[in-house]
């Protein structure tokens, strides 16, 4: 069987909280998804991703850090919009903006509805910096990132073009796009 999804973990191994993707997708190893979703670790090979963008995938979820405003270590599910043509592509690096606009630039097909399971990062060292490993708060969502992953994944499987499933109350307010993850109320809770 053809996998119909992409869970693709993003991030640089060397830049401390930019390693969310790659230890959520390693974490995902000893709890596999379902059947019909192929799990990668693109690291910074944003050319590669690109390429697997256009291999058909009716989904992509991207795993990443991504600075958002809030509290280092809190989840968002975004719907990324399709990139605009002001966009330059780029296929050295990983800006998952810049690989949208680059994969859409490759292909003639449309790419796959792709939404962005992000974690607030703490920590971002400067590219010229290197600093292996991620932030306690950051450490602790991979799991939580896990446990929503095997929520979202069966539902998408089901229907790709669904509204995303109630998964927790909002957690950013004005994002047309956002949703929030199991246990986002609790924290938000404890947060006031």
């Amino acid at each position: 069987m053809t996998p119909s999804l992409l869970v693709a973990g993003v991030g640089n191994i060397f830049l401390a909280d930019d390693a969310f993707g790659p230890e959520v997708i390693r974490a995902l190893e000893s709890r596999p998804l379902p059947a019909g979703a192929r799990v990668r670790d693109y690291g910074i090979r944003g050319l590669d991703l690109a390429y697997d963008l256009l291999s058909g995938y009716a989904t992509a979820v991207l795993v990443d850090a991504a600075p958002r405003g809030h509290r280092p270590g809190t989840l968002s599910l975004v719907e990324a919009e399709p990139p605009e043509g002001t966009v330059p592509p780029e296929a050295h690096g990983m800006d998952p903006v810049k690989v949208l606009a680059l994969a859409t630039h490759l292909g003639d097909e449309p790419l796959p509805r792709v939404l962005v399971l992000a974690c607030e990062p703490g920590v971002l060292p400067g590219d010229d910096d290197l600093l292996p490993g991620l932030s306690d708060p950051v450490r602790d969502a991979v799991g939580r990132a896990v446990d929503a992953l095997h929520t979202l994944v069966p539902a998408l499987l089901a229907d790709p073009a669904r509204p995303l499933p109630p998964l927790g109350r909002p957690v950013e307010s004005g994002t047309a796009y956002a949703a929030a993850l199991p246990g986002a109320a609790a924290r938000a809770a404890e947060d006031r």
